[in-house]
């Protein structure tokens, strides 16, 4: 996290080549450890990657320009923090899916937290660009045309998880499969994007020098801060594939939702984005939703009653 923002801060407009850089860097190691240099062929047909993909490519980019459009990343954040609530819609919606009342109730909590700090965050845009009242519409325009796009790769990335569900169902659980091929094929797709990468690459190489700890190699600054992320963007990945192999779906879901309010957390203390009361309010609403969403107090129930009853059997 600390990587991505400094990039983030300084060249606001850097998604598209911290994107490829990971893209590129899991496709690699994918290609040598997953595919065996293309030797092994795919459990799950060709054509359902490429429709997997074509949705994972699509929300990247989209998010990616999201911080382009006066977006903060705390907002940017918290709204991502919606996927499990938004899958849980769509799968009422395409899989005619019901729930219990406590995952409704999270659903509530969830909506109000993120409308909350959107709304917020609206007053926020209006108020600062308020000496030129063009300047402050335009501004604010191009703001909710940025949430129109976190809310669309919002529920596109919802949709994808539903198409996985139903491909594990049929072909059966092939995660680092599906990690390499959804990270491979889209990289010919950053040709439309090409322009813009080679004009951060350029920007990356005129930074200022950095001398590497231990090996004393002198580079510029910002390609050293671009393969720290991909390194623990890696390292994250990873660990998340690990855990969906050794632990429950529910555990896997609160460490990642833990990341993700740390993450937050981080990013409001280091670049001391604005952060009212209400923002904090909507923040503690979106991830108690989502804390009862994945029901962690009936699983911390049977650990809180043997914990207490310890002091008595001594």
């Amino acid at each position: 996290v600390v990587f991505l923002l400094h990039a983030c801060r300084q060249f606001p407009g850097c998604g598209n080549i911290v994107t490829f850089s990971q893209f590129l860097f899991i496709a690699v190691e994918g290609f040598i450890f997953e595919a065996n240099f293309g030797r092994k062929r795919p459990a799950i047909p060709i054509r359902y990657y490429f429709i997997m993909v074509a949705m994972f490519f699509t929300v990247s980019v989209v998010n990616n320009y999201a911080l382009n459009l006066n977006i903060a990343m705390p907002l940017h954040m918290i709204f991502r923090s919606g996927s499990l609530i938004a899958s849980m819609a769509l799968g009422i919606i395409i899989l005619k899916k019901r729930y219990s009342v406590s995952k409704y109730t999270s659903i509530a909590l969830v909506s109000l937290g993120i409308f909350t700090c959107t709304l917020m965050s609206a007053k926020q845009v209006a108020s600062d660009s308020s000496l030129n009242e063009e300047d402050g519409l335009q501004v604010f325009l191009w703001w909710l045309l940025g949430i129109a796009a976190l809310t669309f790769a919002l529920l596109m990335s919802a949709r994808m998880g539903i198409f996985q569900e139903t491909l594990y169902k049929q072909f059966g659980k092939h995660s680092k499969e599906a990690l390499f091929y959804n990270h491979a094929l889209p990289l010919p797709g950053f040709l439309l994007l090409a322009p813009n990468i080679y004009h951060h690459a350029i920007l990356f190489s005129q930074s200022e020098p950095f001398q590497v700890p231990v090996i004393g190699l002198t580079v510029p600054i910002m390609w050293f801060y671009l393969l720290m992320n991909v390194v623990t963007q890696y390292v994250c990945i990873r660990g998340v594939f690990i855990l969906t192999t050794e632990c429950t779906s529910l555990t896997v879901t609160l460490v990642v939702t833990l990341r993700k309010f740390v993450s937050l957390i981080f990013s409001i203390l280091y670049f001391r984005n604005p952060f009212t009361a209400w923002h904090w309010l909507g923040t503690i609403f979106v991830f108690v939703g989502t804390l009862m969403y994945t029901e962690v107090w009936n699983s911390l129930g049977p650990f809180l009653a043997r914990w207490r009853k310890r002091p008595k059997e001594e």
